[in-house]
């Protein structure tokens, strides 16, 4: 097992209970008994924080905040903030609007220089500059994706963003409108303009996208329709093309269910998704030579909705956030099966929502 450092062990953990409490959290995880220990804890900035994400070389932090307002101006927020090196310790730089409602998903260009943002409630996207103090400046691109005219139940829903690994084209999972849009990006001016992307199957509901650390297949969690779906990658054109779509339910279950996250193990050979209505991880291994999926199981999160997870960055463990159990479970990874197994420790926390590791 690769050992664990200080800066590994350091996971952030975002609340979303409407500001009751401290939105932010700070945990310590200790790599032999695999608990956590809550360190700090942080009001200032986001209210009610739904996604966050980590720009390494700068040491810092951004926050998708679901908000009804930002600074007067109707819609959501991202916020900055400043991580102490040492400590983990967050000091808030400030927010800008997500120019859009209900931002839910943000992510940070590979130079550090811009935060894309994705709002849920009306299908926008948005890119804001990163200054060098590490505050963000006003969006720099929008883009609203439209509804189709005469169809309530088919509204837009932007759920993600993420550029792929040469920082040059930016992906959508657009849950309303059964996309992943595309749009190509200039990494010096943060523009997008649109590209060719992929078109779901009807009621699928695209929402959390990523790309295999190759650089060369990207997956896609269905939301309402709990699948996966794997791509081959042509980064030259930035075209997905589809390889696959397997199932995240076992056999034989027939309740409600609407996934949630999905991330790629850092060794590059497993895929792990949320079920929440099963309340499960879904683990896949992934073929190293094209990319498909094989299931291997499902493990229990020990809890309720678990609408986020997090890997370490050693592989070593998956802390899976049940929002309305208000737990967060913590299992250990086998780097050569993909497996999971809980340690039994549960650290309970308000409406867990998004796990971020440093």
């Amino acid at each position: 097992m690769t050992k664990q450092t200080d800066a590994n062990n350091r996971v952030y953990i975002a609340s979303l209970n409407g500001g009751k409490s401290d939105g932010l959290l700070l945990y310590r995880l200790d790599a032999d008994a695999g608990g956590l220990r809550l360190e700090a804890s942080f009001r200032d900035g986001a209210q009610n924080p739904l996604y966050t994400a980590i720009n390494r070389q700068q040491q810092s932090l951004f926050v998708a905040d679901f908000v009804e307002s930002c600074d007067g101006k109707p819609g959501g927020a991202v916020c900055a903030y400043a991580i102490h090196p040492a400590t983990g310790a967050l000091t808030f730089r400030g927010r800008r609007s997500s120019e859009g409602t209900v931002p839910c998903y943000v992510s940070v260009s590979a130079n550090g220089k811009f935060v894309l943002v994705a709002n849920y409630g009306d299908g926008s996207v948005a890119v804001l500059p990163v200054r060098a103090n590490g505050e963000l400046g006003d969006a720099v691109s929008v883009e609203r994706h439209a509804s189709p005219a005469g169809s309530p139940k088919r509204q837009a829903h932007a759920h993600s963003i993420v550029l792929d690994p040469a920082n040059r084209f930016a992906f959508v999972g657009e849950l309303g409108l059964d996309k992943v849009m595309a749009y190509r990006f200039e990494d010096t001016t943060g523009k997008l303009t649109p590209s060719t992307g992929w078109e779901a199957r009807n009621g699928a509901g695209p929402r959390h996208f990523v790309f295999h650390p190759d650089g060369r297949r990207a997956y896609l969690i269905n939301e309402t329709d709990s699948t996966v779906v794997a791509f081959a990658y042509d980064a030259e054109a930035g075209k997905l093309s589809e390889l696959q779509i397997i199932e995240t339910l076992p056999r034989g279950f027939d309740g409600k269910n609407y996934t949630a996250d999905l991330h790629v193990h850092p060794n590059g050979r497993f895929l792990y998704g949320s079920n929440r209505g099963h309340e499960s991880i879904v683990l896949f291994a992934i073929a190293p030579d094209n990319g498909r999926l094989t299931l291997i199981g499902h493990e229990s999160t020990r809890g309720n909705f678990p609408r986020g997870f997090g890997i370490d960055p050693t592989g070593a463990f998956l802390l899976a956030a049940n929002e309305k159990s208000g737990n967060i479970v913590v299992f250990r990874l086998d780097p050569k099966t993909g497996k999971l197994t809980a340690t039994g420790r549960v650290t309970n926390a308000p409406a867990p929502a998004c796990v971020s590791f440093l």
